[in-house]
């Protein structure tokens, strides 16, 4: 990265004229009903040196902490409410009890959007996503509640989570089509270990007009050190309720993810910089990348992951970066390229 990235030099977020900061504070760490987290004091502290810094883009969900995150967000806010853009979630559900607290339909999607707006202590949400896709909901259904919501003041952006591209690109074409309001921006999971987005979702976000919002660019804390392959033997230990057993029994420690955490680590050294940092600038040099989530459980996580804004990696490093964690795009995207470049495609064309 030839320049520093400042959290005050604000990017138009998608195919709109909002202005945000180009990492996203995010949340989920703010509460501790999870058995880990963020007590509210230093919570508080989090967000206070994301503000101080110019940052004035904020990520939360109906469900993080069980609610608590955003009523966190909305204590913190009061006074500078409309210099910030919030975005929230909804989708999964908040009761057991209720089949339709979760899910994309109507009454899942204002339901939530009414609770979140009174733990936010605020009138409107600038940018609500949908978590996740059910499978289950019209899309014409979703679409058509959305697009209500913004007419009614309540939620001025519209966003998607962990959605498939073919479905997104088909919402966005029926949006638009049919005068609804569009969606903005996206957020999948991306970092040195999960690449998938590369083949789809990515070149589908840029056409479509979504500002890309990547999470996890640490990968559940492997990119950052914090596992060995110890931890791949102990996957079918029990887990007690903490944020390390439960990464542990999901699968995500492998031989793959470690070994590309080792490169990162070298690269760590050879730089003098935490290993977080490096797999963190490696995510905000992709320019597809309009704004990238950074949470953090304590303050000085966070201040060291905010460290990344002012790495700059050399072409050899991200050479080493690619190489380790190369991603095999598969049919028909290495068809396509064949046919590119073998000049299959054009024939004796001319172009330019």
């Amino acid at each position: 990265m030839s320049d520093v990235i400042r959290l005050d030099r604000y990017r138009l977020l998608g195919r709109s004229g909002l202005r945000v900061s180009p990492v996203a504070l995010g949340t989920q760490t703010f509460g501790v009903e999870w058995g880990w987290g963020t007590q509210r004091d230093e919570a508080r502290q989090i967000f206070d040196a994301y503000i101080e810094r110019g940052g004035n883009f904020i990520d939360t969900a109906n469900v993080y902490t069980n609610g608590t995150s955003e009523t966190f967000l909305g204590q913190f806010m009061a006074g500078e409410r409309d210099r910030l853009v919030v975005s929230t979630k909804y989708t999964l559900p908040d009761a057991a009890d209720d089949p339709n607290s979760g899910g994309n339909h109507r009454k899942s999607m204002v339901r939530s959007v009414e609770k979140s707006l009174r733990r936010l202590n605020t009138d409107y949400i600038d940018l609500l996503f949908l978590h996740a896709w059910d499978a289950t909901t019209p899309v014409e259904e979703v679409l058509r509640a959305m697009d209500d919501l913004v007419r009614s003041g309540k939620v001025l952006y519209l966003g998607i989570s962990n959605t498939v591209a073919w479905q997104v690109s088909r919402m966005q074409a029926i949006a638009e089509l049919r005068g609804y309001a569009p969606l903005i921006a996206m957020q999948i999971e991306y970092n040195l270990i999960q690449r998938t987005g590369e083949r789809d979702l990515m070149p589908m976000a840029r056409e479509m007009g979504l500002g890309l919002m990547p999470y996890s660019p640490l990968a559940e804390g492997i990119l950052a050190g914090r596992y060995s392959k110890s931890d791949i033997d102990a996957r079918d230990a029990v887990a007690d309720g903490t944020r390390k057993t439960t990464v542990i029994a999901g699968g995500a420690v492998s031989t793959r993810s470690l070994a590309i955490a080792d490169v990162v680590r070298r690269i760590a050294r050879d730089m003098d910089k935490p290993p977080a940092q490096v797999a963190i600038a490696w995510v905000l040099q992709n320019p597809n990348v309009t704004s990238m989530l950074i949470g953090a459980r304590t303050l000085k996580q966070f201040e060291e992951n905010l460290g990344a804004l002012d790495l700059s990696l050399t072409p050899a490093h991200l050479e080493q970066l690619s190489a380790a964690s190369a991603l095999e795009l598969g049919y028909p995207h290495d068809f396509y390229n064949w046919l590119m470049n073998s000049g299959l495609m054009l024939s004796s064309m001319r172009l330019g």
